[in-house]
C-alpha cells in the first residue's frame, strides 16, 4: 500500500498519471447488467486476462487519497473530496431514478433473468477451463493468476461473452450486433466472434401478435387487413414479421414489436448506463474511453429503433432521395402504409425478389447481371453524399432483384449518418481512392479521426497501399447447387466474416498509426467492402 503525504504530488497514484488506456469493451465485463456488476466483473476476470489491468478498487482508493491530500485552502475543506461526493451524489440518483422508470417489478425480473444467465454461463465457462495444480511454494499470488489466465485460449472470453449475451436476451443480442458492426471501437476477436450471435427468440402467438396490432392500431384486424399468415415469415428478438393483404388488395408484410419489449431494453440500457458511470467513478483513468457517453448515446439509439414509425420516416425519406435522383425505375424500397402503423406496427409493400448473388436467378430476370450490379452500387453510394443516411446493412439478404429487374433495398432499421464533422474527410477519403492518392487517404482518415499523438502520414499512407494490395486478391466464393427439379444453379457466397476482418485490418493499420476512426466510418467501410465482394462475382471486369 502506498503511503501519500498531505501535499505530495501523488504522481503514481493520481488518474491524470495514469497508463494510457487499451480500446474500448478489452474488458468484457464493462458492458455487462449492472445490477449484476460485481459478480460480472469477478467472471471477466476468469474468462479475460485483459481485465485483470483494471483495479477499481486500488484506483478509486488512491484517488480518494490524492482528494483527502489536496486542498484549496489551508485549514480548509478539501474541495478534490466535496468533488468526489458530488460525482457519487449524482451517479446514485441516476441510479434511483432508473429504478423509478422501469418499475420495481421490471427490475427485479430482469436481475433474477441476468443472475440465471450468469449461473449458466458460469458452469458451462468451468467446465471449459483447464484444470491447474497449487503453484509451487514462494509463488506470489498475483503471478500465479496472472500465468494461469495468460495461457487460456484467446476466444475463451469473446465466447463466453457472446453465450452471455444470448442467453440476456433481446438488449444484449443488440448490444452484440453493435459490437460485431463496430471494427473502428472493440478489439477484433470480439468483433469477429460477436457476428455469431444469434437472435433466437420463440415465436410469439398468433393470438398475442393480434392483440398487439389491434390495441396499437386502434381497431380490428379485420378492418385492415383481408388475411394474415398466422405463421411469422420471420421472428427476432424484438419483433416478429408476418404475410398479410390488405382489404384494398396490396400484398404487404407487417412488422410486430414483441410484448415486453419497451420495458427490457428500457431496464437492461439504464442498468448499462448507471454501470459505466460507476464504473468511470471508481476508476477515473477509464474516463478517456467516453464509455459513459457511448453507452447513453447506444440507449438513446436503440430506445429510438422501438419507435417503427421512424423506421417508416426512414422508408419515406429514402424513396424521397430516389425520386429526386431519378433512380425510381431501377432501385425501389418497401412503401410504408402510415395509416396501418404505429409505434409498434409497421405495415408495408412486400417486394417479391432473388438475392443480388443468386446469378442463375437473376439472368432469368435480366440480361444484364452487372447493370443490376452497377445500379445498386451506385444508388448506395449516392445515398452516402445525396441522402439524410445511408443503408448500413447492405449484406445480400437485404438486396434483393425483383421480377421487373430492379433492386429492391429492404430493412431499414440499421441505417448511418456522416457528421458534419467528418464530411469533409470523408469526401477526401474517397477522391483519394478514386484516385488511388494513397496520402490523401492517410490524411482524410487522420482528420476524422481521434488522435493525441503526431502521426507519421507517410508511413500510414504506405500501410493503407499495401492492404489496398492485398485486397485484391480476395475473391468471393462461387458456389453450385442443384434444385428440386435437378437444374445446376450458381450463387455467390460473401463469407460475413472476411468482410469484417477486412474492416478489422483497416482500423487496425489507423490504430498502429495512433489514429481511432469513428464508429460511422467502420459502418460506411464495411458496405463499401460488401460491394466489392459483390463486384467481383457479378462484373469482374468493372473498374
Amino acid at each position: 500500500r502506498q503511503k501519500i503525504r498531505a501535499g505530495s504530488p501523488c504522481r503514481s497514484a493520481c488518474p491524470a498519471r495514469t497508463a494510457r488506456p487499451r480500446r474500448l469493451a478489452q474488458s468484457p465485463g464493462m458492458t455487462v447488467h449492472g445490477a449484476l456488476l460485481s459478480s460480472v466483473l469477478a467472471c471477466a476476470a476468469i474468462t479475460s486476462p485483459m481485465i485483470s489491468h483494471v483495479r477499481p478498487g486500488r484506483e478509486f482508493h488512491a484517488r480518494a487519497a490524492c482528494a483527502m491530500a489536496s486542498t484549496g485552502v489551508p485549514g480548509g475543506p478539501p474541495q478534490d473530496v466535496n468533488k468526489l461526493i458530488e460525482e457519487g451524489r449524482t451517479v446514485f440518483r441516476e441510479a434511483l431514478d432508473i429504478v423509478n422508470e422501469v418499475g420495481i417489478e421490471t427490475t427485479f425480473r430482469r436481475t433474477l433473468v441476468g443472475q440465471q444467465a450468469l449461473v449458466k454461463t458460469a458452469l458451462e465457462l468451468a467446465r471449459e477451463l483447464p484444470p491447474t495444480s497449487l503453484p509451487p511454494p514462494g509463488t506470489q499470488p498475483d503471478a500465479f493468476v496472472r500465468s494461469y489466465l495468460e495461457a487460456l485460449p484467446p476466444e475463451l472470453a469473446p465466447r463466453t461473452l457472446r453465450k452471455l449475451f444470448e442467453r440476456l436476451g433481446a438488449t444484449y443480442i443488440k448490444l452484440g450486433q453493435f459490437i460485431a458492426s463496430s471494427p473502428t471501437l472493440f478489439p477484433a476477436e470480439y468483433v469477429l466472434e460477436f457476428q455469431k450471435c444469434l437472435d433466437q427468440s420463440p415465436v410469439v402467438s398468433f393470438d398475442v401478435i393480434r392483440e398487439i396490432v389491434e390495441s396499437d392500431l386502434g381497431r380490428p384486424l379485420s378492418a385492415v387487413y383481408a388475411s394474415v399468415d398466422p405463421k411469422p415469415l420471420a421472428s427476432a428478438s424484438v419483433a416478429q414479421v408476418h404475410a398479410a393483404k390488405l382489404k384494398t388488395g396490396e400484398d404487404v408484410v407487417i412488422k410486430v414489436q414483441k410484448p415486453g419489449t419497451r420495458d427490457v431494453l428500457q431496464a437492461d440500457l439504464g442498468f448499462l448506463s448507471v454501470a459505466s458511470k460507476v464504473i468511470q467513478f471508481v476508476a477515473p483513468s477509464l474516463a478517456r474511453l467516453s464509455l459513459a457517453g457511448i453507452v447513453t448515446d447506444l440507449r438513446t439509439t436503440m430506445l429510438g429503433e422501438l419507435d417503427f414509425r421512424q423506421e417508416a420516416q426512414n422508408l419515406v425519406d429514402f424513396d424521397l432521395f430516389l425520386q429526386q435522383a431519378g433512380l425510381t425505375d431501377v432501385v425501389t424500397c418497401p412503401r410504408p402504409f402510415k395509416e396501418y402503423s404505429s409505434e409498434k406496427v409497421l405495415t408495408m409493400t412486400r417486394l417479391y425478389g432473388v438475392p443480388l448473388t443468386d446469378i442463375e436467378a437473376i439472368r432469368g430476370v435480366t440480361d444484364n447481371p452487372e447493370q443490376t450490379l452497377i445500379n445498386a452500387l451506385n444508388t448506395w453510394s449516392l445515398s452516402v453524399v445525396a441522402s439524410p443516411f445511408f443503408h448500413a446493412d447492405v449484406h445480400a439478404g437485404n438486396l434483393l432483384v425483383l421480377k421487373d429487374g430492379r433492386v429492391g433495398f429492404l430493412d431499414f432499421g440499421i441505417v448511418g449518418r456522416i457528421p458534419e464533422a467528418i464530411w469533409d474527410s470523408v469526401q477526401s477519403l474517397g477522391n483519394g481512392l478514386v484516385m488511388q492518392d494513397w496520402r490523401m487517404v492517410a490524411q482524410a482518415m487522420v482528420r476524422m479521426g481521434a488522435t493525441s499523438e503526431t502521426v507519421d502520414v507517410d508511413q500510414l499512407a504506405m500501410d493503407i497501399e499495401d492492404l489496398a494490395r492485398s485486397f485484391e486478391t480476395i475473391d468471393p466464393t462461387l458456389v453450385a447447387s442443384s434444385g428440386p427439379d435437378g437444374e445446376v444453379r450458381a450463387a455467390v457466397v460473401v463469407d460475413n466474416e472476411e468482410v469484417t476482418r477486412l474492416a478489422l485490418e483497416i482500423a487496425q493499420v489507423a490504430e498502429r498509426a495512433g489514429v481511432k476512426l469513428p464508429r460511422e466510418f467502420g459502418l460506411l467501410i464495411k458496405q463499401a467492402l460488401y460491394f466489392d465482394q459483390y463486384t467481383k462475382a457479378l462484373a469482374p471486369g468493372l473498374d
